[in-house]
């Protein structure tokens, strides 16, 4: 079973690097909530809008990773938003808890054509543990393994966002500063976490009072410590009944290297009524590991609360 997980790890690398100072980047975007993606996001929309995202990775291995998150973001004034994410991740004896508030301001291009520009600012708080009490001192001789290690470290992230009618394009970097890892090992631990990604899409309707919505988009994400990037291509199919709505979708991720070879395919399902919303998304792995894991789950669930109509429709 060691063997199994330490495959993983390997495997997952880039991932790994990519998780660390953030919240993992799977489906939940999907799940109607963009900002815990992009800050670019903060204040779109009537509401203040809290999502509760848990993530279970590798069902079936022992100690895989596993993530909680608590996101909430509501609209400051009339043209800009505030935001706010805490998470708790662990990854065998990985430990990380931290968060990020975020400031977000829309301008408008022209608001007869829906025609926007965004643009925000994270700081980021994360604290990352090595726990070592429950390792096995036969099997783990490293003599340099001689306590638990802790490191607490601040960050920034930029984003911007642009839409015009159903389109929406959205350019981010994370983790700008890098990382202290004098508490690490500095030959193998990297101190460049700086990574960035595209959001893009775009929904098609009729007309404005259709009840039925397609949602393509991609997501593609690079890695600048190894070069490594991973894309996903979605759709999701959108019904609405007034104000509540029904959807499911499916989403492919790959390493850009493997275009072939995905590393999951993932359905999406989820739905609103009145003020309470529910997403649920199951990650089958596409590779060799389908023989030890089943795959990962990801659920969301959320409310909106307080509901204020801008006099600006950049924030619709």
């Amino acid at each position: 079973m060691k063997r199994i997980v330490a495959i993983l790890i390997c495997m997952n690398l880039f991932l790994v690097k990519g998780q660390e100072l953030t919240v993992p980047q799977l489906s939940q975007y999907l799940s109607d909530n963009p900002f815990i993606m992009s800050p670019s996001f903060a204040g779109i929309g009537n509401y203040v809008k809290v999502r509760m995202n848990g993530v279970t990775q590798w069902v079936g291995i022992k100690d895989a990773p596993d993530t909680q998150s608590l996101s909430a973001d509501v609209r400051l004034g009339n043209r800009s938003g505030i935001g706010m994410v805490i998470y708790n991740d662990s990854n065998g004896e990985t430990k990380q808890r931290g968060g990020k508030v975020s400031f977000a301001h829309h301008l408008t291009i022209n608001k007869y054509d829906d025609h926007y520009f965004s643009f925000a600012l994270s700081f980021n708080l994360n604290q990352i543990r090595f726990d070592i009490e429950n390792f096995d001192p036969d099997a783990y001789t490293d003599p340099s393994i001689t306590n638990d290690r802790s490191s607490s470290n601040p960050n920034f992230d930029v984003g911007t966002l642009y839409r015009r009618g159903g389109f929406y394009l959205s350019v981010n970097a994370a983790n700008i500063l890098n990382k202290e890892f004098e508490k690490f090992n500095p030959i193998f631990e990297p101190n460049t976490l700086r990574n960035y990604y595209v959001y893009s899409g775009y929904k098609f309707r009729r007309s404005r009072r259709a009840d039925f919505e397609v949602e393509p988009s991609v997501f593609f994400q690079y890695f600048e410590s190894d070069r490594r990037s991973i894309t996903d291509v979605n759709t999701k199919f959108k019904w609405y009944d007034f104000q509540d709505y029904y959807y499911a979708g499916v989403t492919y991720r790959f390493l850009n290297d493997q275009l072939g070879s995905p590393l999951y395919i993932a359905p999406v399902i989820g739905l609103k009524k009145g003020d309470f919303y529910f997403g649920y998304s199951y990650q089958v792995i596409m590779n060799e590991i389908l023989g030890y894991s089943k795959g990962t789950h990801v659920v969301t669930l959320g409310i909106d609360l307080f509901q204020g109509i801008s006099n600006c429709s950049c924030t619709y």
